[in-house]
This record gives structure tokens, sequence and C-alpha cells, in this order.
């Protein structure tokens, strides 16, 4: 590979890390002056907008009737679902320990693939499986002390599992569209399922300060369009397995926006739950190999 390849794919790797990173620390900003709901409505209204102007720029699949219901199923759970659990969550669960909790999606994954493809999964696997389960649960418990622990990380855990049952059905039906296609069609259908919470985002949005605005401008328009192009860019050149381990550099990324950001600090007991979902989630994936791989949402 040539050096200035491997340079831009340096450079994509890092934007998406960066802008996953920002997403809970946007997400926390944003629900300053928005409810759960409305952010994300706006936060993908956003995304939805930036995505046309690409598809319009360049060239995607075309919609096919008979695949609406599956593309409307993916962006229920990969966007309406998702996004909601997340931000309900992240109304008393940090942005660092949210950021550790989405760790455990490929967990998800394998027991979601259990269910539904009949997947099996070795003894191994459930080791990491439980582990990893293990370890979210210190995350929960840890993040506000035991007197203040509620189910909002709960929530953050059902967002997840969410984002697990996507990719389930994403990466068995994702051979009829391209990557950019699949992307765009997602985004776009669960954008409709948000317009159920339409009433008042003008409200909401003319009552909401500009720092606070700008913050959700730049949620919708990077951690939720630019990061997915970057991260599609990078899966053309190398594998999946391969790529995917750069992505454990979110959480302490996050952490560390966190900090500067918010003035956020992250206690010992979500770093050693984080800790336990790590090494859960790359034992998971050592063994299963590069095809149950999950990349990291957000």
């Amino acid at each position: 590979m040539q050096r200035l390849q491997k340079l831009k794919i340096v450079v994509a790797l890092v934007v998406v890390i960066v802008c996953w990173a920002y997403s809970p620390v946007g997400i926390r900003l944003g629900l300053q002056t928005y409810s759960p709901e409305h952010l994300a409505l706006f936060r993908f209204l956003i995304a939805s907008s930036f995505m046309v102007v690409l598809a319009l720029l360049l060239k995607i699949n075309r919609l096919k009737w008979r695949d609406i219901p599956l593309l409307a199923s993916l962006g229920f759970f990969a966007v309406s679902l998702h996004h909601i659990c997340l931000n309900l969550g992240q109304m008393s669960v940090s942005a660092g320990a949210a950021s550790v909790l989405a760790q455990s999606t490929p967990i998800f994954s394998a027991v979601i693939a259990y269910i539904l493809l009949k997947e099996s999964i070795s003894p191994w696997r459930w080791m990491c499986i439980l582990l990893g389960m293990f370890g979210a649960g210190i995350v929960v418990v840890g993040d506000q002390g035991l007197d203040a622990t509620d189910l909002n990380g709960v929530l953050i855990l059902v967002a997840a599992g969410s984002w697990g049952i996507y990719f389930v059905l994403q990466k068995k039906y994702s051979h009829h569209y391209s990557a950019l296609s699949m992307c765009c069609y997602t985004i776009w259908f669960g954008t409709l399922f948000l317009l159920f919470y339409a009433k008042g985002i003008t409200t909401a949005w003319s009552g909401s300060n500009l720092k606070i605005n700008i913050a959700v401008l730049i949620l919708g328009i990077f951690p939720s369009a630019v990061a997915y192009l970057a991260w599609i860019y990078v899966l053309k050149y190398i594998e999946v397995s391969r790529a995917s381990t750069m992505l454990y550099l979110i959480p302490p990324t996050a952490m560390g926006m966190a900090a500067v950001i918010l003035q956020e600090k992250t206690s010992v007991m979500v770093l050693l739950g984080g800790s336990v979902v790590l090494i859960s989630v790359i034992a998971l994936n050592m063994e299963g190999g590069s095809k149950n791989t999950l990349k990291i949402n957000s």
C-alpha cells in the first residue's frame, strides 16, 4: 500500500474515533436545553439533510419497494430506538460511562445472532458475553455510586442491544445495496420515525442558545454522517477485524473530551467496569474472527 494511501486511512480512522467520541459529549450538551426526543429528531434532521446532499453528489442504489420493510426496520433500530434510549440514558449517565456501555454492542450482537440467525456460540464466547455483562453492570452501578444508581444506564444497554439487532439484520441483507446507500436509507427511515416527536421542535430550537445549537449541529453532521463515510472509506482498504481494534480508543478519547468540555470526572468503578467490557469484547472478536467483529455505534 502506498504511503499516501496509508496516511489517508490513518486520517480517516482519526476522524472516526474523534467524531464518535464526541457523540456522548454532544448529547450531554444537547440535553441541557433539549428533551431526549427533540434532541434525537433535531440531530437526525441535520444528518438526513447532509445525506441528501451526498446522495445528490454521489451515486447510491435506487430504493426497491420490496426492501422498504427491511430498511424501515434498520432505521428504527439503528436510529430511532437506539438514539431515544441513548438520550434518555444520558440524562443521568456520564459521557464517559455512556461511551463504555456502547462498547457492549458486540456482546448483544452475538446473542441476537444466536437467537435470530441460529449462529452457534462456543463456550468461550458465552464466557466473554457473561464477562461483558458483568463489566457493564459495574459501569451502571459505579457511574453515580450505589446511592444514586438508576435505570438510565440500563437504557443505554437497551440502545446497544438495538444497535446489535441493526447490525445482525444489516449484515445479512446489505449485499443488495452499497454501504453508502445503506447508510442513507437507514438514516432517512429512522428520521421518519422520529418525526413522531416533531411537535414543539421549533419552540425547542428557538428556546435553546447558540452554543447548544452549534453542539447539536456538530452532533448531526460529524458523528451521525461524516464518521460513517470515513468508516466506509477505511473498510474499502483494510479488513473489519483489523480496523475495529482502533475503535477501542473511543472511550478514553470520549473521557478526555468530557473532562475538557464538560469538566466531567470518570469514576474508578467506570474505569474498572470499562476495562472488563473492553477485555470481553476484544476476546469475543479474537475468537469469533472478522465476521463477528462489530464497529462501535454512535
